[in-house]
C-alpha cells in the first residue's frame, strides 16, 4: 500500500488534495488535529493499494461492490457527513447557493457537492457552470474528436448499446455520406438484438459480420480492413467477466480502438459505479448516456463524470434510431441537468 500524509488548514482542502493526487479510491487511515505555533493544523494520512483494488474488481466480477469497496464507501460517507456541517452556504452568492441546493436535490453525491463548494470558494467570482465545466469532461462524438477507425460499444444488458452503435453509424453517415461502414456483432446470443442490428445494417447498406469468439473476430477485422469505420457490438457481461478481459480474449487491445460505455441515469450511483468498473478499460473511451427520456433526474451524470474519469461522448433518447442521439456539449449537458431539457426538445 502507498501511504502519504497530508497537512493543511482545513479537512476539505486536504481531502481535495488527496483525491487529486491519489484518486477516488484512496483510503483515509488516520485523521488528527493539533496546534502548532498557535495555528490549528489538520493532518490526514491516506493510503491506496492499486493492485489490491484492481484484483478485487477482477475477482468479484459482479455488479456488486467488493467488501473492501463497501468498507471504503462507508468511510467516505462518514467523512462527508462530518464535512457537511462545515459547508457555510452564506459564503456563497445567492445564485451559487441555489445551484448547489438544486444539484443536491437532483442526486449529486456528497463528493460532488463538497468539491464544487471548494472550487467556488477558491475561485472568487467564478460562476457555478465554470466550475462544473472543469469537473465534467466532454469529448463529443464525431470524426473531429474520435479519429479511431474502430469503435467498440459496450455496457450492461438493456442499456441500449446495440441501438447506440447504430445511431453512431447513422450520425457518421450523415457527416460523411461516402463513408464505408461495417458492423461486427460479437453479441450473437441475444436473438432480438442480433435481428435488429442485422436488419438495420442491411437497410442502411452497412456491412454486417458476426464474430462471437477470438478467431472469428480476427477474420472479421481482416475482412473490414478497407472500411472507413467499424463498429463492434460487444456482449453484456456478468459473473466474473469484465470488459478488459473480454477485449484481450477477442484480440481487441490495440490503442487505436475506442470504447464507448452506455449507461442510463436512472440507475443509482452505486450501481453505475459498479457497471463502470466492469466495463472500463485502457485506451480512448467515453460514456454515452442513454434513455434520457425515461429518467426523472440527472445528477448521477455529474457523479459518474467526477468518479469515473471518462468524458461524456453523446446523449441518447427516444425509441427511434434516427435523430435520437446528439454529440455531447457542455451546453446540452447543463440544460439537461438544470432545466431537465432533453436535447431536441424546446424549453418548458
Amino acid at each position: 500500500m502507498q501511504v502519504k500524509t497530508f497537512t493543511g488548514g482545513t479537512s476539505q482542502e486536504i481531502l481535495a488534495r488527496i483525491k487529486a493526487e491519489m484518486g477516488p479510491d484512496a483510503v483515509i487511515l488516520s485523521n488528527r488535529t493539533y496546534s502548532e505555533n498557535g495555528a490549528v493544523i489538520h493532518e490526514i494520512a491516506a493510503g491506496i493499494d492499486r493492485d489490491a483494488s484492481e484484483n478485487a474488481v477482477r475477482d468479484k466480477g459482479s455488479p456488486g461492490l467488493s467488501e473492501w469497496q463497501k468498507e471504503w464507501l462507508q468511510i467516505k460517507n462518514q467523512i462527508f457527513a462530518l464535512m457537511k456541517p462545515a459547508i457555510q452556504l452564506e459564503r456563497l452568492t445567492p445564485r451559487q447557493r441555489v445551484a448547489l441546493e438544486y444539484l443536491q436535490r437532483e442526486g449529486a453525491s456528497d463528493a460532488v457537492i463538497v468539491e464544487l463548494y471548494n472550487r467556488l470558494l477558491a475561485a472568487s467570482g467564478a460562476s457555478v457552470l465554470e466550475c462544473l465545466y472543469a469537473m465534467v469532461a466532454v469529448k463529443a462524438w464525431g470524426s473531429a474528436h474520435w479519429r479511431q477507425r474502430m469503435h467498440i460499444v459496450t455496457g450492461p444488458f438493456g442499456s441500449g448499446k446495440t441501438t447506440t452503435a447504430l445511431r453512431f453509424a447513422l450520425h457518421l453517415r450523415k457527416e460523411e455520406p461516402d463513408a464505408r461502414i461495417a458492423f461486427i456483432n460479437a453479441d450473437c446470443l441475444r436473438g432480438n438484438g442480433r435481428l435488429v442490428l442485422r436488419h438495420w445494417a442491411e437497410l442502411s447498406n452497412f456491412a454486417y459480420i458476426e464474430a462471437p469468439d477470438g478467431p472469428s473476430m480476427e477474420r472479421a477485422i481482416a475482412a473490414c480492413k478497407e472500411m472507413s469505420a467499424v463498429f463492434i457490438d460487444a456482449p453484456g457481461l456478468s459473473g466474473e467477466r469484465n470488459f478488459a478481459k473480454w477485449r484481450e480474449e477477442m484480440g481487441l487491445v490495440a490503442e487505436d480502438i475506442a470504447a464507448h460505455v452506455t449507461l442510463s441515469p436512472f440507475f443509482d450511483a452505486t450501481q453505475n459505479k459498479a457497471f463502470l468498473q466492469r466495463y472500463k478499460s485502457d485506451g480512448p473511451s467515453g460514456i454515452v448516456w442513454t434513455k434520457l427520456d425515461e429518467a426523472e433526474c440527472f445528477g448521477n451524470i455529474v457523479n459518474m463524470a467526477c468518479a469515473g474519469g471518462m468524458p461524456i461522448t453523446a446523449l441518447s433518447f427516444g425509441a427511434q434510431l434516427k435523430e435520437s442521439l446528439v454529440p455531447a456539449t457542455e451546453a446540452l449537458i447543463w440544460r439537461l441537468i438544470f432545466k431537465r431539457q432533453i436535447p431536441g426538445q424546446t424549453a418548458q
